[in-house]
């Protein structure tokens, strides 16, 4: 070991991947193996979906993560959990998108499959941005179902206002043709990630680089923003490293002596 153990967090995309390429950045995955082999606890910290994240994780030879926006823990290589959204939240915001004539699609358990009472979200936004298996059922009854884990709607932002219990689940807008809900607590799942392998936070390290990683920075651990990251994120860094395809990991990590 070269320093004390840490619990080092990493986000995916633009932190650990090229985002013109979407492949990790050659010595950020150095740096992964480094750590690794100096004993620290290595981890993704995603917003994906476990069966989304599984194969990156895979790739780049880790076996924990935080995924599902916090809501999904991985450990050793096994989904020890996957916390659904709020069951009553999400089907009210899912009627009323439908009332207004709004395109939804319901995720309902952990794979590329998406449910949908009609084909309007396609009809009004086009497909979405990732590999999709499309599964229409006119008569989908969504007070039948027993889990939801995500939600997308195809309204646009300057239509937002009329989804007027949209404020009641998280939500995010990656795409501008849609609305996404999912579970929001990446900041959670990492505090519950450290209870299960026993770290304590003031060892946790994280790294991030947009709006979306604000919510994993906290003042009891080491935040470390991307050089390619926001202004709003740098701020609340305790550390600005370099940009991720200028080896900003790698750097960060041989600056605090962790590899």
């Amino acid at each position: 070991m070269t320093a004390n153990k840490k619990y080092v967090f990493f986000d995916i995309d633009g932190t650990l991947t090229d985002r013109a390429t979407g492949k990790i950045v050659p010595s950020a995955q150095e740096a992964l193996n480094q750590l690794q082999a100096n004993g620290h606890f290595v981890s993704l910290a995603t917003g994906r979906a476990h069966y989304k994240a599984r194969p990156f994780m895979e790739e780049v030879g880790l076996h924990d993560m935080v995924c599902c926006g916090g809501g999904g823990l991985v450990v050793d290589d096994r989904l020890i959990r996957n916390i659904p959204l709020d069951l009553e939240k999400s089907k009210a915001i899912a009627k009323q998108a439908d009332a207004l004539g709004y395109g939804v699609l319901l995720m309902l358990d952990d794979s590329i499959d998406v449910y949908s009472r009609n084909d309007k979200f396609r009809e009004q936004c086009g497909p979405r941005k990732e590999p999709t298996n499309y599964i229409i059922d006119p008569d989908l009854d969504y007070d039948k179902l027993d889990v939801i884990y995500k939600l997308y709607i195809s309204i646009p932002a300057e239509e937002e206002a009329a989804l007027t219990l949209k404020d009641t689940l998280g939500h995010l807008r990656f795409q501008p043709e849609y609305l996404m809900f999912q579970y929001d607590e990446k900041h959670q799942g990492i505090l519950d990630m450290i209870n299960t392998v026993h770290g304590r936070p003031e060892d946790v390290v994280v790294f991030g680089d947009d709006t979306n990683d604000l919510v994993m920075f906290d003042p009891r651990w080491t935040s470390i923003a991307m050089g390619n990251g926001t202004d709003q994120l740098k701020a609340k860094a305790d550390y600005v490293t370099d940009a991720n395809v200028d080896d900003g990991i790698f750097n960060a990590c041989q600056k605090f002596g962790w590899i």
